[in-house]
């Protein structure tokens, strides 16, 4: 279907319904064509195949080809139109209505419907999803007066809400598979039935799912690719050698090491897919728990800060995929305003080390004979070679103001109930959060006092701060786009004064691919959108 002039209302809540042209995409140079298998080579092998359940990442790269959410976004995290063709937001804000396309099916030939979208969100999503509560918590009831029309009721405005409702946050799930079931356990779950572009075919566990061609999507003439085939090897020199003989088309982030991928970019017939990430603004970072002495004092944790050298960690860990952070909101949020650096501390200063040293001998830490302060344990992320050598980096860089770390290096259970589970047995954690399209959406979670429990990605650093809170609460029903650019600007000066993380780096979620793959990223997702564009040039 050739995208003509369609209607959308400019997501912005407090708003009347406005209209907007959504343009042809510029068409590729030579024409887009047909047929192929597209390998992408990932790691690790997803454990269930349905987003609404999950959000690894391996997870999400294959489910978002099979499902599709109400809305889509461009490059700035813009909304545009996909299940639904428009949407309006009442003048209080507490009222969104969408408008669904007509002529959808789902993979088993039954029509799509506005009580698809009704039960999903509020049986599955909002119940079942890491970040369900945080996209539509305030979601209080939703109405279905036909078939194709969609009325969400909100407890109160929540401008974050029209930037989570994609494929990889709320994909749309079929009602008449999973109502009456054990949703968890449903045979669906692991054999998905979406509107996606494409349909499940396979899982030969271990070694490859295969999604084939939806000959019926809404989408006139896609998708191009006729199957998506994602691999699953265990071995990253393994991986990166089946990417260099063309045995995989893609490779994903993380599956090949930074310093590899700088090598195979030197190929004529490899190259790095640029961008891709903007909807997930990754930061890397060191969690602090605030709550275990001598964390609990400020002034360390400031000093931690000042002693690492970011330029370090980017050029020399993670080989210049990223940047240095300056907080925990990324510059991927500087296009919608939210973004700033103007009076925001700053770490990377040329007398750093001096001032590191200067505030531990405030706090009282006074080296001892041997020079140390004190000592401290880094549980180190299990996601790889590169944690480790940034673990080991961390170590000698606080070796130079006096503190001593010991680097806990644990499989990914003992990692997760160490610092995730309720034992709150560390004093530094590797990881890298992500922010999603609003701030709201992915960062609120680690810094609101009220969302300090033992589960995975909450405020496992036990940090209270009752201006922040305020801040935050703001932050989601704020309509005027100003004021609330002016709150999130004081939430980065703020967390980054008070340092309840230490971040490091912007983190660039690129992927590798062959030559011949065109339009691998089309969207700000990268390899998590649904590939609908994608095609092989023969």
């Amino acid at each position: 279907m050739a995208l003509t002039s369609i209607k959308k209302t400019i997501a912005l809540f407090g708003c009347v319904l406005l209209t907007a042209a959504v343009a042809s995409p510029v068409l590729s140079q030579p024409m887009p064509e047909y047929g192929g298998s597209l390998v992408i080579t990932t790691t690790p092998e997803p454990s269930l195949i349905t987003n609404a359940l999950s959000s690894a990442p391996t997870t999400n790269e294959v489910a978002t080809k099979l499902f599709d959410g109400l809305l889509e976004y461009d490059m700035d995290l813009n909304p545009l139109p996909s299940l639904a063709e428009s949407w309006e937001v009442s003048e209080d804000g507490k009222t969104v209505t969408f408008n669904l396309r007509k002529g959808v099916y789902w993979h088993d030939g039954e029509p799509f419907t506005s009580s698809d979208v009704q039960f999903t969100l509020l049986n599955i999503v909002k119940e079942y999803h890491p970040r369900g509560k945080q996209n539509l918590g305030p979601v209080e009831s939703i109405d279905t007066p036909d078939e194709h029309t969609v009325i969400l009721n909100l407890v109160h405005p929540y401008p974050p809400m029209l930037k989570g409702l994609s494929s990889l946050e709320v994909p749309i799930l079929p009602r008449h598979i999973y109502e009456d079931t054990d949703i968890r356990n449903n045979p669906a779950v692991n054999a998905p039935i979406g509107t996606g572009p494409f349909k499940f075919a396979r899982w030969d566990k271990g070694s490859f799912i295969e999604l084939e061609k939806n000959e019926n999507y809404w989408r006139e003439g896609r998708p191009y690719l006729d199957r998506v085939i994602f691999r699953f090897i265990a071995d990253a020199s393994t991986r990166s050698a089946a990417l260099e003989r063309g045995e995989v088309h893609v490779a994903t982030f993380g599956s090949i090491n930074p310093v590899e991928m700088r090598r195979l970019a030197e190929l004529p017939e490899i190259e790095i897919a640029e961008g891709g990430y903007e909807a997930l603004a990754p930061v890397i970072t060191l969690e602090l728990n605030t709550k275990r002495p001598p964390m609990d004092d400020k002034r360390v944790r400031q000093a931690i800060a000042y002693a690492i050298d970011r330029d370090f960690i980017t050029n020399a860990i993670w080989y210049g995929f990223g940047k240095p952070a300056m907080g925990p909101l990324s510059s991927v949020y500087e296009p919608s305003g939210l973004y700033t650096e103007e009076g925001v501390r700053r770490f990377d200063v040329e007398d750093r080390l001096d001032i590191a040293n200067k505030l531990l001998d405030e706090a009282g830490q006074l080296r001892g004979k041997d020079g140390i302060r004190f000592k401290i344990v880094h549980d180190v992320a299990p996601n790889g070679e590169d944690w480790r050598r940034m673990g080991e980096y961390i170590k000698q860089a606080l070796t130079k103001v006096g503190i001593d770390v010991e680097l806990r290096n644990s499989d990914a259970p003992t990692f997760m109930r160490q610092v995730y589970g309720g034992e709150y047995d560390f004093w530094m954690a590797s990881g890298w959060p992500i922010g999603m399209a609003d701030p709201s959406l992915g960062l609120m979670r680690y810094f609101w006092s009220k969302n300090i429990r033992p589960v995975p990605y909450a405020n496992t650093s036990r940090y209270e701060n009752h201006d922040v809170d305020v801040m935050w609460e703001a932050a989601q029903i704020e309509t005027n786009p100003a004021k609330r650019a002016e709150l999130f600007h004081n939430l980065q000066r703020q967390l980054v004064e008070d340092s309840p993380m230490i971040w490091l780096m912007e983190k660039a979620l690129v992927s590798m691919q062959h030559s011949d793959v065109q339009d691998l990223i089309t969207s700000p997702f990268g390899v998590r959108g649904g590939l609908a564009d994608t095609w092989i040039k023969k």
